[in-house]
């Protein structure tokens, strides 16, 4: 499915999880409720271990050719540079929702489901549909090759990236259809094959207002 025909889909998954959360939220019992609370704690455990002093998230639901990376490593490189701050005292956030989803995921699932075919990402050498991550270990931004600036180079520095679990209900429904596949089996594949160490939230409109309860910088990508 091209993304010319995503937004629409996107819309349309969307009030379908809505309204079926709203249905179980109707006809639970209270001791769901109360699991649901400590669910909820466990959910904000990624923002217990943001302890650097400089913090900022960088929400990103587009792709924008790879440059919330670049922010992200230029987040790094400057408080180094121009303000002698290490590593351990800088938390970088990116943000995986919208159509960056796919970007949570690893290469088996981008190959097995043709994830750049999906969502028209192209291989630059290969000038074919990604078979794999291109934001793993060396995305090309601005037409150059950027391994410093990949998902694990930044991990390395002490970034953390966040995941919405809504955002792959959506697009496991959307990747199921278009690939013959129940959403059921996609998302629990999807689920199963998160990038080592990205974090996976109920939703990304909370996880993002949880940052800043807890004062973390917010920049638009």
């Amino acid at each position: 499915m091209p993304f010319s025909t995503l937004r629409s889909g996107l819309r349309t998954a969307a009030v379908i999880t809505v309204a079926a959360a709203a249905l179980f939220a109707t006809g639970a019992t209270l001791e769901a409720r109360s699991s649901d609370a400590d669910s909820t704690v466990a959910a904000d455990e990624w923002l217990d271990k943001l302890t650097g002093k400089h913090r900022q998230l960088f929400d990103a639901p587009t792709p924008n050719g790879g440059l919330p990376l670049i922010h992200m490593l230029n987040y790094y490189d400057t408080y180094n540079k121009a303000y002698k701050v290490a590593d351990r005292d800088v938390n970088a956030i990116g943000t995986f929702y919208g159509s960056t989803t796919i970007y949570g995921l690893n290469d088996a699932t981008w190959a097995k489901y043709r994830l750049g075919e999906f969502s028209q990402t192209m291989d630059p050498n290969t000038r074919a549909p990604a078979v794999m991550n291109p934001w793993r270990t060396a995305p090309v931004i601005i037409g150059m090759a950027m391994p410093p600036a990949s998902i694990e180079s930044l991990q390395k520095r002490g970034a953390t990236f966040i995941i919405c679990s809504n955002a792959i209900d959506v697009f496991a429904m959307l990747v199921g259809n278009a690939r013959g596949v129940p959403a059921a089996t996609v998302n629990a594949d999807f689920r199963a094959n998160l990038l080592p160490g990205v974090v996976l939230v109920p939703g990304m409109v909370v996880a993002i207002e949880k940052a800043q309860e807890r004062r973390i910088a917010y920049a638009a990508q």
